[in-house]
């Protein structure tokens, strides 16, 4: 098959399908999910500068202590293994 004949089956293949669907109204339904969304969005309470800092802060320290404690029982764990072999 030559490129050209492939490339024409897909523009053909995707038109179909775009076709199908602004044929079942899909195009309208995703326009009224976008504003429906964008009118939910504005009723949220989005947090200040301030708390969004704190918020990083207290994230970053939570992982650095889950590392920490990974690293910790990982290390006892391969020296339980290798005094037991």
């Amino acid at each position: 098959m030559n490129d050209l004949t492939k490339i024409l089956i897909w523009v053909a293949v995707i038109g179909a399908i775009f076709a199908l669907i602004w044929w079942k109204g899909g195009f309208k339904r995703i326009a009224a999910y976008v504003v429906e969304t964008r009118e939910e969005l504005k009723k949220c309470t989005w947090p200040t500068w301030d708390e969004l800092k704190g918020h990083t802060i207290v994230v970053l320290v939570s992982i650095l202590i889950l590392g920490v404690f990974t690293v910790i029982i990982d290390w006892v764990s391969s020296q339980l293994v290798l005094r037991l072999t």
